[in-house]
C-alpha cells in the first residue's frame, strides 16, 4: 500500500469518525478544499466551499430527528476514498426516512477536493 492511500486512509477514517459523532460542518471546515465540487446523485455539481457550506447547513436544518447513522464499509484507492453508509433521519415535514448512501471522495494535497453522493431515499 503506497502511502498516499495510508495519508487518504487516515484523513477519510478522521472526516468519518467527525460525521458519526455529529460534526458534520467541523469536518467539512477540516476535509474540504476552497473550489471542491460537490453532486447529489446525477444533479449538477455544486462548487465551491461557501455554495456547499450553505447547503450543508440548509441539510442539517432540514433535520428534525436524528436517530442515527452508520459506516457499514470503507475503501481507498490511489486518490480515491469510499464510504457505505445507512442514515435513519426524520426531516421536517418529510417524516422518517431509512437511507442508504455511498460517497465517493477524491483527494488532492490532504483535503477532499470533489465528492459525489449515490442514494435512494425510502
Amino acid at each position: 500500500m503506497s502511502t498516499t492511500q495510508l495519508d487518504i486512509r487516515t484523513l477519510d477514517k478522521e472526516l468519518n469518525t467527525m460525521i458519526l459523532s455529529g460534526q458534520l460542518l467541523e469536518g467539512f471546515e477540516k476535509f474540504y478544499a476552497e473550489d471542491c465540487s460537490l453532486r447529489e446523485n446525477s444533479e449538477e455539481p455544486r462548487v465551491g466551499k461557501d455554495t456547499n457550506r450553505e447547503f450543508e447547513k440548509a441539510f442539517i436544518d432540514s433535520i428534525e430527528e436524528f436517530h442515527g447513522a452508520e459506516l457499514l464499509a470503507s475503501a481507498v484507492s490511489g486518490d480515491v476514498s469510499f464510504s457505505e453508509w445507512a442514515w435513519d433521519v426524520t426531516f421536517k415535514g418529510a417524516g422518517r426516512v431509512l437511507m442508504a448512501q455511498v460517497s465517493v471522495r477524491r483527494w488532492k494535497d490532504g483535503l477532499v477536493a470533489a465528492e459525489r453522493f449515490y442514494y435512494n431515499k425510502g
